[in-house]
């Protein structure tokens, strides 16, 4: 799964979407109109390598339960828009993925079946799926976490941070530990030796950083004991000493240690290109990365994220989840379609070999992260994030994305050095309490 927000439109325009699909839904089919009740609509987003992995796994559940599915999917830009338009127009699909950021407005707006019975009457063990990702979506009315199940995962997506070995070798500097992180310090100055020019003609050709704020700066804040909202989830908390040393450091990087490349660097190749050629010496990395990075021309591996004051390592790990439509003619055969690619073994190892997740099965997974010879060798990390030092990303668990996308709508300017990180985060906490406030009463307003 890529992270991606899917809030094209409003909270409160998805209240009048539903109440227009209430109105609208009269069709004599599943409620995706699809026109027969032995078919059931499948909606998610994906590239070639989900769609293939979904195709053969779909197959075999067709085989097994006797039911056709009709599979729609779209570019992940696309997804949110275009489901809500199937919300609008009354043709919700029976099953389809679910962003974790919508899990409350989806369920308090009546769009998503609560499969909680189903689901632990069925034939799996739910106890060896990820606890996070079945948490994902439980929602009691007021809390994501607890409660009623709307959903199980797709997956669960570990963030963790991978290296170039074949880099570190070239330039004569020892491997990082897989178990130990790094502190700041020690990051910095390892990353100092891993900028350079690397034929001598002048200028430099290779940088150790390449990180993008919007999917790596959580680690950085969070590692050195900052947030961005407390644990009640009502107040913003990005003006501290802590967070702002975090966003400064993070700043820093390009501006004072030089180690991620300029702007007109950027400008002519980006750094997830510089990455795949072997010119950028840390970068992210996803499961959902494996099937691309299996062609790379050198060796990665993953490690620890870099860690701040806490001395702990930190990331976030995210989710999809699929889903029910509450007004599906197939709830049972809608909800086996979910269990199976979810939670059977057969589902998931379409997916495992398709190289675009880890196992939703954790001794499956733990089977899959024993084998060190395929690459990336430390696979462990993922499992560790998911298990231990993983955490939701900022809104997940909020009514919506606004009050943390107003954190990123200016923060162009101290990435470039034009003003402090202590500066920022003073001007746009009220901003962003402002939206989150609103959210908090779109939520009262919703319920």
């Amino acid at each position: 799964m890529k992270f991606k927000k899917l809030m094209g439109v409003s909270m409160v325009a998805l209240g009048s979407m539903v109440m227009l699909a209430a109105c609208g839904n009269d069709s004599k089919g599943g409620s995706g109109d699809n026109g027969s009740n032995e078919e059931l609509t499948f909606m998610f987003r994906g590239g070639q390598d989900e769609k293939k992995a979904y195709e053969a796994a779909i197959k075999k559940f067709e085989e097994k339960e006797d039911v056709k599915v009709k599979m729609v999917v779209t570019d992940a830009d696309q997804y949110a828009t275009k489901l809500q338009a199937a919300i609008s127009g009354g043709k919700v699909p029976d099953v389809f993925y679910i962003e974790q950021s919508n899990l409350m407005p989806y369920v308090d707006n009546g769009v998503l079946l609560d499969i909680t019975d189903k689901v632990e009457n069925g034939d799996f063990d739910l106890s060896n799926i990820w606890e996070y990702g079945v948490n994902s979506y439980r929602y009691d009315g007021k809390k994501v976490g607890q409660g009623a199940l709307y959903g199980l995962p797709k997956d669960v997506g570990p963030f963790a941070l991978g290296y170039n070995k074949d880099m570190f070798k070239d330039a004569g500097v020892e491997l990082p530990d897989k178990d130990t992180p790094l502190t700041w310090a020690e990051f910095i100055e390892v990353c100092q030796k891993l900028t350079r020019d690397s034929d001598g003609d002048g200028k430099l050709d290779q940088w150790a950083t390449g990180f993008n704020v919007n999917w790596s700066l959580q680690s950085f804040v969070w590692s050195n004991g900052g947030d961005w909202i407390n644990e009640d989830k009502t107040k913003v908390t990005v003006d501290t000493p802590e967070f702002a040393e975090a966003l400064q450091t993070f700043a820093d990087l390009q501006n004072k240690y030089k180690v991620t490349p300029s702007i007109s660097d950027a400008q002519t190749l980006d750094t997830y290109q510089r990455w795949m050629n072997g010119e950028i010496a840390f970068f992210p990395v996803g499961p959902w990365d494996m099937s691309t990075y299996a062609k790379l021309d050198f060796e990665y591996d993953l490690i620890p994220w870099p860690a701040g004051k806490t001395g702990k390592s930190a990331t976030y790990v995210g989710s999809l989840g699929i889903g029910v439509s509450a007004k599906t003619k197939q709830p049972d055969k809608a909800v086996k379609l979910v269990e199976y690619l979810s939670a059977s073994e057969e589902g998931q190892q379409q997916l495992l070999d398709a190289e675009i997740q880890i196992p939703n099965l954790i001794d499956m997974a733990e089977n899959w992260a024993s084998d060190t010879e395929s690459v990336p060798s430390n696979k462990q990390e993922f499992l560790d994030i998911v298990q231990d030092y993983g955490r939701p990303m900022p809104a997940a668990q909020t009514y919506n994305a606004e009050w943390y996308d107003e954190f990123f709508i200016n923060i162009q300017t101290v990435l470039d050095g034009d003003q402090t990180a202590a500066e920022y985060v003073k001007e746009v906490q009220p901003r962003m309490q402002e939206k989150l406030d609103s959210a908090i009463q779109q939520q009262k307003t919703a319920q």
